[in-house]
């Protein structure tokens, strides 16, 4: 059922830009892939609401998986870059933490 969960990965995404993160747990709980990169968006969760300021979200997709050095093919960069760009540094101390628990 890829459809479905595509479908499903979207509205998480978009939850994750608005900072939702009642909506963004829901997906995440019911199997959305946090890494998944859609190829109509050709963005990743992650970066897309890092840039939007969302760090709380941030912060829970990191808890829940989300890889601290996957590229977001659209934007260019990772999520390490993308809380650079941002300059919020709580989040830069938590990326840190998670790829030390991915090494």
């Amino acid at each position: 059922n890829g459809a479905m969960e595509h479908g499903n990965w979207k509205s998480m995404y978009e939850a994750a830009c608005a900072g939702d993160l009642e909506l963004v747990r829901y997906y995440v709980t019911s199997g959305v892939d946090v890494n998944y990169v859609h190829p109509e968006f050709m963005s990743t969760a992650l970066v897309s609401c890092i840039l939007a300021d969302q760090s709380e979200v941030a912060i829970y997709l990191l808890d829940n998986g989300a890889d601290p050095l996957l590229l977001s093919p659209w934007e260019e960069m990772n999520p390490v870059e993308a809380t650079a760009k941002r300059n919020l540094p709580d989040l830069s101390a938590r990326l840190a933490e998670a790829q030390t628990l991915k090494s």
